[in-house]
């Protein structure tokens, strides 16, 4: 019913899951760290080995419903420097909307959102939620590069 910062004091292991109602982020390590995988309302009977973990889910966030308006800057490079370009909508690819190579940092300013690795929402995804985040790869992101972006919404596909 809410965030878990590490599920070792409930259960000794967690490798499936059912999401009854909202959307959580599930985390391979504890205190919201490792991998990440994006969860809504079904049941994740064994899908914890299909992603290679081990060791399952150890910590989840829970993700608040965002009903407004949803705005987010990216930066080519660290710091906020280089190109720049605000979002408010789905970007499949910020190579071919905005020849944009590389997003280095960004600025959500409303709603939540998640970052793909990869073009066309593929491949490892972070949640970012509002707040600058001036560097990835200090963030434990290192040598991670966001290709595509897409709003946390109620109605969303996976």
């Amino acid at each position: 019913m809410s965030d878990c910062s590490d599920f070792s004091s409930y259960l000794s292991r967690c490798h499936s899951c059912r999401v009854e109602s909202g959307s959580f982020m599930a985390y391979d390590r504890p205190n919201y760290m490792g991998n990440q995988y994006f969860m809504r309302r079904g049941d994740y009977a064994d899908y914890m080995s299909m992603w290679g973990w081990n060791g399952g889910i150890r910590s989840c966030r829970m993700i608040p419903m965002h009903r407004g308006q949803f705005r987010m800057k990216i930066y080519e490079r660290e710091n906020f420097g280089g190109m720049n370009h605000e979002l408010m909508d789905d970007c499949d690819s910020i190579m071919d909307r905005y020849q944009m190579s590389n997003c280095q940092s960004c600025n959500v300013m409303d709603g939540h959102w998640l970052m793909y690795e990869q073009p066309h929402y593929r491949g490892r995804h972070h949640y970012m939620r509002p707040g600058e985040y001036r560097n990835f790869s200090q963030m434990g992101m290192s040598g991670m590069r966001f290709m595509s972006m897409r709003r946390i919404m109620d109605n969303m596909m996976q």
